[in-house]
């Protein structure tokens, strides 16, 4: 179904290549209905699957050992869907009064970097491995502190199902505050019908990895999914890189320097590539900040022990 899914992306790219011609105006947003369901559902997907390792990290053992103490943890993971929903329509209304004493470009290229700013930080190789063994183990240790109880200990059982609630829900919670932010520069430029669409693929998706794992109780290549969805995820960083710094261009934030040469619409209409020197150097500071923090990590992780014997011996 991916590959299905990529060749489909990749037909509607060659076909809006053949039959685009002359370049995008970078001074006005160009952003179409299709690129946003598919960067929204690239985002609902890839947030969702990391939510659903931590809490299967976190149950594990719990259903393995046929243990009923996984199911507060899942009640908690429900709340923190509603708690979403409710967080984006509290976070829409936070805007929109911003909206009624600025302009909305300046909303747009202010909602647009605080997303790329935090995106930027979770695609941070080094930083997110740091980010999830520090994350899950947290729970973990939460988890077990709560159920590994000896059997001479008589835990308050009220307390006891709160507090697997409570890791339930922070585990989930933070991944669809997470997606809040980074959908709400999307949803300015096409509005939140596109935006429903598209978080309606991706929970999908994410449904069918949750029925897999936690119903029929498959072991899913998580790394695997993980790298592949990471990879779309650069794409989608790239386009909301190229979007924020066109949106900041229009606002009047930083100057526009247009380039000497022509580019086809449809990199404008698909991957937000404009031919300015601000644009294209933002999107590659963002590219080498992410790839440069994965080599940087290989490097201390392989190399680094290696000179050091060198130098020892």
């Amino acid at each position: 179904m991916l590959w299905i899914m990529a060749l489909i992306v990749i037909g509607i790219l060659v076909w809006q290549g053949i039959t685009a011609n002359g370049a995008p105006d970078p001074s006005e947003s160009n952003i179409t209905p299709a690129t946003a369901i598919l960067n929204t559902a690239i985002l609902v997907f890839r947030e969702g699957l990391e939510a659903i390792l931590v809490l299967s990290a976190i149950t594990a053992g719990l259903i393995r050992n046929k243990k009923d103490s996984w199911k507060p943890i899942f009640v908690g993971s429900g709340i923190s869907l509603a708690a979403t929903i409710v967080t984006w329509f509290v976070v829409v209304g936070i805007i929109s009064l911003v909206g009624s004493t600025t302009s909305e470009l300046n909303v747009q290229a202010g909602t647009g970097l605080l997303a790329n700013i935090v995106l930027l930080v979770i695609m941070n190789w080094f930083f997110h491995k740091i980010y999830w063994t520090g994350w899950i183990s947290l729970h973990n240790k939460k988890r077990r502190q709560i159920t590994d109880v000896s059997k001479e200990a008589t835990p308050n059982v009220a307390a006891s199902y709160w507090s697997l609630v409570i890791i339930g829900l922070t585990s989930m919670y933070r991944e669809g505050f997470e997606v809040v932010l980074f959908l709400q520069n999307i949803r300015l430029q096409v509005g939140s019908q596109v935006i429903l669409l598209g978080a309606l693929i991706g929970l999908f998706f994410t449904g069918i990895v949750a029925i897999l794992t936690f119903v029929g109780h498959q072991k899913l290549p998580y790394k695997k999914m993980l790298i592949l969805t990471g990879g779309l995820l650069i794409l989608v960083l790239l386009v909301m890189t190229g979007e924020t710094a066109q949106e900041m261009q229009l606002a009047g934030w930083i100057s526009t320097t247009n380039l000497d040469f022509t580019i086809p619409s449809w990199m404008g209409l698909w991957f937000a590539f404009f031919p300015t020197v601000e644009t294209i150097s933002a999107q590659a500071f963002a590219f080498v900040f992410v790839v440069g923090s994965y080599v940087f990590l290989q490097f201390i992780r392989v190399w680094k022990p290696k000179l050091a014997e060198k130098l020892t011996n």
